[in-house]
C-alpha cells in the first residue's frame, strides 16, 4: 500500500467536507432527539441486559 498524492489527499480533504455539510442539518437533528430522550436510558438498557444474559446462558451450555 502507497501513500496518497498531494491531489488525492487534497480531493479527499474535499470529499469529506462536502459531505459533513451535505449531513449537518441530520446531525443536527438526531443530537435534538437524542437531548430530548436522556432520560429513556431503560428502554436501551433492559433489552441490551437480556441479550448479553442470554449470551451468557449460550456460552455456558457449551
Amino acid at each position: 500500500m502507497g501513500t496518497l498524492s498531494t491531489w488525492e489527499s487534497l480531493l479527499l480533504g474535499v470529499m469529506v467536507l462536502l459531505l459533513l455539510f451535505w449531513f449537518r442539518p441530520g446531525i443536527k437533528a438526531t443530537l435534538e432527539r437524542s437531548r430530548q430522550a436522556e432520560k429513556d436510558w431503560p428502554g436501551l438498557l433492559l433489552p441490551l441486559a437480556a441479550v448479553v444474559l442470554f449470551v451468557i446462558m449460550l456460552i455456558m451450555l457449551t
